[in-house]
């Protein structure tokens, strides 16, 4: 049985009545602000183990007998019915309900009349009132509940150690990506430390066959067309030469990291090829790392993995002409020891 109280009915909470002898519990209305109880016809009916009929006989007897005012004694609760629509119900005090137990002289009126005295003292002394019975019945559960939120309260411990670990490892793991950002927004990237011991020079001849084997091992998984590679005009053996010229006996560029930065940027930006270009930058760009084994770290990891050499060929692609230097100076920083 479940009755819903208006929002604008104050100081009233719904307790319930549990007989020595039975199983079942009657919830009725505890008004503590007219220190009083409110039971439905019904509700005193099913308590007194009493056909409504016979209580709704009794209670017009009361009224009709002059023995209680009905005005002062009945109000109007809302009751949510079961197809879910609210009706406004008759409720009475527990002066009808002592009246119309006296009327049925049952064991089971006495106990409630008892009960209800004692749960109104209980109430007014105390502010609230405690079904002592039922909290003693849920102790097996209440131990439960205390034993899963202590469990609850070590799986947060366990899951918040675990990402501050998370943090301090990204930390650790990434410090030099985030130095880099840094430098890169102050435009204050080194050029310090860079390795001059050149071992292979970029030619023409060596990048046309190497570009060659890509295209048909592109071509057989699907992944290129006959067009790729192709070159639009004399362009790209030239972007090869001011690499690798030198000038009063030294390269234009003298270490590693110079060269192959510029090889990823002047082959992307100088689209040199009918298809591919991007491509081809990257791959001529890791193919010269390799040439020079200067393409894994002291840690034996490799430099640029396949997520920044795409992230890098994007860049340098949608880059403007002014950021070139800037552009390279990444490259070179991403790449030297």
């Amino acid at each position: 049985m479940s009755t819903e109280i208006n929002d604008s009915i104050k100081n009233r909470a719904l307790v319930a009545f549990k007989p020595t002898h039975g199983v079942t519990e009657y919830q009725v209305i505890l008004d503590s602000g007219a220190d009083t109880i409110w039971a439905t016809e019904q509700q005193i009916a099913d308590i007194f183990d009493r056909n409504r009929t016979v209580i709704g006989r009794h209670i017009k007897n009361i009224f009709k007998e002059n023995e209680l005012k009905q005005d002062s004694v009945s109000a109007k609760f809302a009751h949510t019915a079961e197809d879910g629509k609210t009706y406004q119900v008759n409720h009475y005090n527990l002066d009808v309900i002592i009246s119309v137990g006296y009327r049925v002289k049952s064991p089971l009126a006495t106990e409630f009349r008892k009960w209800a005295t004692s749960k109104l003292k209980e109430y007014l002394i105390q502010g609230y009132s405690i079904n002592k019975a039922l909290l003693q019945s849920k102790l097996e559960q209440i131990k439960a509940l205390e034993s899963q939120i202590d469990q609850l309260n070590e799986a947060a411990f366990q899951n918040q150690k675990q990402i501050t670990e998370g943090f301090l490892s990204i930390i650790g793991h990434y410090s030099k990506s985030f130095e880099l950002l840094n430098k890169y927004d102050t435009e204050e990237l080194s050029m310090d430390g860079l390795n001059e011991e050149v071992i292979y020079t970029i030619n023409y001849a060596d990048v046309k066959r190497a570009i060659q084997e890509l295209k048909q091992n592109l071509i057989e998984k699907g992944e290129a067309s006959d067009i790729f590679g192709n070159e639009k005009d004399n362009s790209f053996e030239g972007i090869l030469g001011s690499i690798s010229q030198t000038v009063f006996g030294k390269l234009a560029y003298p270490t590693i990291e110079e060269q192959a930065a510029q090889l990823l940027y002047s082959i992307i930006k100088g689209h040199a090829f009918s298809d591919g270009n991007k491509r081809i930058g990257s791959f001529v760009f890791v193919w010269f790392l390799e040439q020079n084994n200067y393409h894994k770290t002291n840690e034996g990891l490799r430099k640029i993995n396949d997520n920044t050499l795409v992230a890098l060929a994007l860049a340098v692609a949608q880059s403007v002409p002014e950021q070139r230097e800037l552009m390279t100076k990444l490259i070179i920083n991403l790449i030297k020891n």
